[in-house]
């Protein structure tokens, strides 16, 4: 599975390191994923999600269903 977290879509970044010379070379920066299984009493079911922690975060504070929601309208989630 890619690098991609299933409710904000981050996904990994190029740049560059940067020595003390300031010479340049690619590098990536990859999200902060995590693995974690959610209950959805609505459907009273489990689902299983591959999401950053900053969207953990949002999950918290908004609720998983409303989450769920947000990420289905902007294409994230199937």
């Amino acid at each position: 599975m890619s690098r991609v977290c299933q409710l904000t879509g981050k996904r990994v970044m190029v740049g560059n390191n940067v020595s003390h010379s300031l010479r340049r070379t690619k590098r990536k920066f990859y999200p902060n994923l995590i693995t974690k299984k959610f209950y959805i009493p609505e459907e009273d079911n489990w689902i299983s999600l591959k999401i950053s922690t900053s969207a953990l975060k949002t999950i918290n504070r908004k609720g998983i269903s409303a989450c769920l929601k947000e990420a289905r309208e902007k294409g994230y989630l199937k």
